[in-house]
């Protein structure tokens, strides 16, 4: 006699593989073989990265480094030698000729200037130097010094011509000079000097760096027929400017 069991649930021998459900639902799987796991090979994209990144640590902590010894050089310099700058001093400027038409100017300038070295240890080597003289922003004379050896604690005299052939000016500045040529009165004069200098101490040169030496505040008359006028030149020394130039800029 058959069992009642197998009448009423007629699917539950079926192994569980094939068991499907009625009504056409899709059929389920049990026991099925899960997909072996591969792992992904690195990318290349960021192996390059890394090693980008190492570059640029390294390239800055070598500049930081190259930084840190030249501080530290300079350091070290500046409390053994204590460099100071020059001094320079005009010690006289005469004025011999001095000519003007509607548009251009024809001068003569004799310069005197004293330049004081300061330091114990510390020589400066000067390249030619270059004399100009301005009326207000009016350039009126140029000339030049020769280079020279400034020894230290040293006091060496300067001495040159300053002219202008034609020089060119514009409207303002020459009813200006011509103002103060018709009343006989002083006009303001300023003395750049442009060069550059290496320093020398303990048998060491360093590079040339360039410097403006600017001497203002003096004042001078158009000359008297042959006489030459002589400025008036206050006490004060001129400035130093150290002058650094990257590039096309100079600082």
């Amino acid at each position: 006699m058959a069992d009642k069991s197998d009448k009423i649930n007629p699917t539950a021998k079926l192994p569980p593989v094939a068991a499907a459900t009625n009504g056409g639902a899709k059929s389920q799987t049990y026991n099925a073989p899960r997909p072996m796991y591969r792992p992904k090979p690195p990318s290349r994209r960021r192996g390059s990265r890394s090693c980008v990144c190492c570059c640029c640590l390294w390239i800055t902590f070598l500049v930081i480094i190259l930084v840190l010894l030249v501080a530290g050089a300079g350091a070290i310099f500046w409390l053994i030698y204590r460099p100071q700058r020059p001094d320079f001093v005009v010690d006289s400027l005469q004025l011999s000729q001095l000519a003007l038409t509607s548009s251009a100017l024809t001068s003569k300038f004799t310069v005197s200037l004293s330049a004081r070295n300061p330091n114990k240890k510390v020589e400066f080597i000067y390249d030619p130097i270059s004399v100009s003289v301005f009326s207000g922003d009016a350039a009126i004379g140029s000339g030049t010094i020769p280079g020279f050896e400034h020894g230290a604690k040293n006091t060496t005299a300067l001495k040159t011509n300053v002219a202008a052939a034609g020089e060119s000016l514009d409207a303002d500045q020459v009813s200006a000079m011509k103002s103060a040529i018709k009343n006989k009165s002083r006009f303001p004069v300023k003395i750049t000097l442009d060069t550059k200098v290496k320093v020398k101490a303990a048998g060491l040169k360093t590079k040339r760096v360039g410097i403006r030496v600017t001497c203002d505040d003096i004042r001078v008359a158009a000359p008297a027929k042959k006489s030459p006028s002589k400025a008036t030149i206050p006490n004060d020394k001129c400035n130093v400017d150290v002058r650094f130039k990257i590039w096309k800029w100079n600082f």
